[in-house]
Order: C-alpha cells, then structure tokens, then sequence
C-alpha cells in the first residue's frame, strides 16, 4: 500500500498533462514503515532525459538526477520510495520495458494521458520474484 495525498496525485497528474504527448517522470519522497508500506511525504519532478523521438513512450532519469534526489531526501529525512510516470494515450498498467527496469520494494506510479488530459492514475509494485507487477492500494491521505 502507498499514502499519498490527493494533492501530490493531483500535481503528479498536471505533470503529465504538461508533458504530454511525451513522458513524464519523478521520483517518490518518504519513508517505508516496517509492513512494507510506503507514506510520500514530497514528489520531485524530473526532466525526461530520452531523446526527443523516443519520449513519447519511454523516461530516463540521468543518474546524476537520481543522485541529486537522494542527497535532497537525506535531507529532508526521506527516502526515495518510488517512481512516477505517465503514459501518453495509453493505460496505467506498467510495460514490459517498466518491468525490466523497476526496483523492487519501490512503488510505480502510472497515470494514463489521453488527448493531454489526466485519465487514470494507479500504482504498483514489482512481485518479490520480479516476474510482473502487482497494483498496490493508494491511500489518499495519511
């Protein structure tokens, strides 16, 4: 299960309304509790860094992007504790490519752009054997 606010999932939505019809990508602030859940406590958007053609359909975020976010989470407290994206006219199911790039215990955040508005937002996690992703409850809120 994740926390979130409705907030962070309302500007997580804006984000990929903004860069549709490409990509957009972040990462999850917060902390894990010891059931395995996730509370976001702050969301940081990143620029995609593909190249112009393939951003339609896929999001990099550059590893000196990754590390500037840990050292930014270390101090606030936080822990970087998953990954948000969107699909531009697609759903919010995670693709295979998401698959083979994922980590495990982190939450992945989809939300689904269709025609440059907001359609659906979900979120999910990697199985413990990495064979495929389950969705995970979102709680709105803390």
């Amino acid at each position: 299960m994740i926390s979130i606010s409705q907030h962070h999932l309302d500007e997580i939505s804006r984000h990929g309304e903004q860069e549709y019809p490409h990509e957009c990508c972040g990462l999850l602030l917060g902390s894990f509790a010891d059931d395995g859940r996730k509370r976001v406590a702050e969301f940081l958007p990143i620029s995609n860094a593909r190249e112009e053609s393939a951003r339609h359909n896929r999001s990099l975020i550059l590893p000196e992007e990754y590390a500037r976010a840990e050292r930014y989470a270390r101090t606030r407290h936080l822990e970087i504790v998953g990954n948000y994206h969107s699909h531009p006219d697609h759903t919010a199911v995670p693709s295979q490519f998401d698959l083979e790039h994922a980590w495990p215990t982190w939450s992945y955040v989809i939300v689904s752009v269709r025609e440059g508005h907001a359609a659906d937002l979900r979120s999910w996690q990697m199985q413990d054997d990495r064979s495929r992703f389950n969705e995970e409850e979102i709680l709105k809120g803390f």
